[in-house]
């Protein structure tokens, strides 16, 4: 795998967690962060993919009729076990 260097600037409260949970699993702080990174970057993506994937939709007129949601909102609220 290539990797690259990459400097950022965290509060110091997050540097000291960082520190401690490094000592505690036994892994070096590098590792933590760019694994953190990761796990970020693909809640985003996945969340942007998913947000233009609706928008896509809403642009071929595939959305649900707002009072369609209504209906099944207040019918789900009236008898909640349905």
């Amino acid at each position: 795998m290539s990797t690259a260097t990459l400097t950022v600037r965290v509060d110091r409260q997050v540097a000291r967690r960082l520190e401690k949970l490094a000592q505690a699993t036994r892994r070096s702080r590098s590792f933590l962060a760019a694994e953190a990174i990761e796990e970020y970057l693909a809640v985003q993506e996945w969340q942007v993919q998913a947000i233009l994937a609706g928008i896509d939709e809403a642009d071929r007129g595939e959305g649900v009729d707002l009072e369609q949601v209504r209906a099944s909102w207040e019918r789900k609220r009236e008898d909640p076990v349905d």
